[in-house]
């Protein structure tokens, strides 16, 4: 084959085409990375290693800073004191972002949940050095109870779906008296959905009761993505349309066999070796506001949850999106 320069390049395939062939990799070598460009971190939902007790934080800390994660979300203070927690983060050169509080009293009187004292909370999380305090779920009834024989998922949502539309009212309800009293004391709160808050309610939905009847001032949104596309939606319409309001954004994947619906079902693959379409998500999510992006995952029990997350991180620091 005969060499081809640059300029018969562009006179036999046309200059707009050649300049493209031409600069085409050049301009994607000098692009960055989605979160090196955007300066963001690339962040963990801790839950997704399964069980971290206060025998091993120290090095499973110094692991996902090894990997390469800054941020670090928590979905309990691990039976430790948040201070212990805060300094063994500060070591590893993490921050903890966010903590998840459940909108129910439980775990005894000296446990920490979103009905506690507005001061003890705020102790808490100055000590773990995080801002958000995350409702992980709504408000579960008070008369939620599994029957013999029922799955704890298939009891949840059983539940709900018999409170109707008052429950989510209920949630949105707290959720606005929490949000003004954490306010005070700096602390923004959130909540985080799962794929039943999109079920239909009449012609409504928990998500929508939500969204509406919650103060755009007071409460703040942790998007759960996975759950999200589970529910049948499209994500980036979804975040298109919901700018503002979302502040954190758990990035989960979905299986390519899982089928689309309201049915919680625990189990998600390693980020990027499902069907999201990150190169999409990414950019939108960020358009749409948010500021923390949390791998939330759970594998088979064939990959360590450690290994898991290095596998999406590895995946997440090269996307060009």
């Amino acid at each position: 084959m005969r060499h081809l320069n640059r300029r018969s390049l562009i006179s036999g395939m046309g200059a707009a085409a050649a300049l493209a062939a031409v600069s085409g990799p050049a301009l994607a070598r000098s692009r960055k990375p989605f979160f090196v460009r955007h300066a963001q971190p690339i962040g963990l939902q801790l839950g997704s290693l399964g069980t971290v007790s206060a025998r091993d934080i120290e090095a499973t800390f110094a692991r996902l800073a090894q990997i390469g994660y800054r941020e670090l979300e928590l979905t309990s203070l691990l039976g430790m004191q948040p201070k212990q927690i805060g300094e063994a983060a500060a070591r590893a050169g993490l921050s903890i972002c966010s903590l998840h509080l459940p909108l129910i009293a439980m775990g005894g009187p000296t446990a920490l949940n979103m009905m506690s004292e507005p001061t003890r909370i705020a102790d808490a999380m100055a000590a773990i050095g995080a801002k958000w305090a995350v409702a992980p779920i709504l408000l579960i009834p008070a008369n939620f109870r599994p029957t013999p024989g029922e799955g704890m998922e298939a009891a949840i949502a059983r539940t709900i779906a018999a409170a109707g539309e008052d429950i989510w009212k209920q949630t949105a309800e707290i959720l606005n008296a929490k949000g003004e009293a954490l306010r005070k004391v700096g602390i923004g709160v959130a909540y985080h959905n799962h794929n039943m808050d999109f079920a239909p309610i009449g012609k409504t939905t928990g998500w929508d009761i939500l969204w509406r009847e919650t103060q755009t001032d007071l409460v703040k949104y942790e998007l759960d993505i996975g759950w999200v596309e589970l529910a049948g939606i499209d994500p980036v319409r979804f975040l298109d349309r919901s700018r503002g309001r979302i502040k954190m954004l758990h990035v989960r994947d979905m299986s390519s066999s899982q089928p689309r619906g309201y049915r919680v079902a625990m189990g998600s693959p390693i980020v990027g070796q499902g069907r999201l379409d990150w190169m999409r998500i990414l950019p939108a999510a960020y358009r749409a506001g948010a500021r923390h992006f949390l791998v939330e995952q759970e594998p088979s029990a064939a990959v360590p949850g450690i290994e898991a997350a290095q596998r999406a991180y590895e995946f997440l620091s090269t996307l060009y999106a």
